[in-house]
């Protein structure tokens, strides 16, 4: 093998260490404020040191790690700003995305979506799982929309996401009203109500955002209390 032919194989597995840890972050494998050490993933991935440090960099880059003195490598977490500004978008995304689908949603797509809202539902499954049902169904949402440049955009966010610490479903009474907001929603859709559509999703969005800022305050609260104990 010729230098060159070695360098682009340790190219090529640096983007694939790339790929699989990014995803694994996006999958909650790497929480927000959790280590990802280089002799762990090139273990798990059966490669050596040297692309997952170059994967690492990358990640780095791309924001979603972080390096901290005396921790090292840790996975990204959204401050209170960030968090602000992540909703800020979305209710946009979201609003437009739920007034393009009410004008061109297809009717396989709006039963792919009952389908997503129905195993969202509230005592199917525990808060993990009804959020994941939950981004299934906003996904299902951006694809009825039927716009690339939307998607482009949604997907721009889809990093933010996984970096967003717990979930607001593990307060009961939000898991509740989230499914009734979505259950209105997705009734504006099928009577191909743009407008109504699009405020409901927006509406819907600074819910979820307030419901967030709750916890991220509990979850403050709990490390001042734990701060205290040391």
């Amino acid at each position: 093998m010729t230098g060159n032919d070695e360098s682009l194989d340790q190219l090529s597995r640096g983007e694939y260490v790339h790929v699989r840890l990014r995803d694994a972050i996006r999958a909650g494998r790497y929480p927000p404020g959790a280590r990802v050490r280089e002799t762990e993933v090139a273990a798990w991935l059966g490669v050596s040191r040297t692309p997952v440090r170059e994967a690492l960099r990358r990640l780095q880059a791309d924001g979603l790690l972080v390096f901290e003195p005396w921790r090292g490598v840790v996975v990204a977490e959204l401050d209170q700003q960030q968090i602000v500004e992540f909703y800020a978008m979305r209710r946009v995304l979201d609003g437009a995305a739920a007034r393009l689908a009410a004008q061109h949603a297809s009717e396989p797509e709006l039963a792919y979506m009952e389908d997503c809202l129905n195993a969202a539902a509230p005592g199917k499954g525990d808060s993990a799982e009804m959020a994941e049902a939950n981004r299934k169904f906003h996904d299902a949402l951006f694809q009825a929309a039927h716009n690339r440049y939307l998607l482009k955009s949604a997907a721009a966010l889809s990093d933010a996401l996984a970096l967003l610490k717990g979930t607001t479903y593990s307060f009961p009474d939000r898991a509740e009203t989230a499914h009734e907001e979505h259950r209105a929603l997705m009734e504006a859709i099928r009577a191909r109500e743009p407008e109504k559509a699009e405020r409901l999703a927006r509406k819907h969005i600074a819910k979820a955002e307030k419901a967030r800022l709750k916890l991220l305050g509990d979850q403050r609260d709990v490390k001042l209390s734990e701060d205290k104990l040391e």
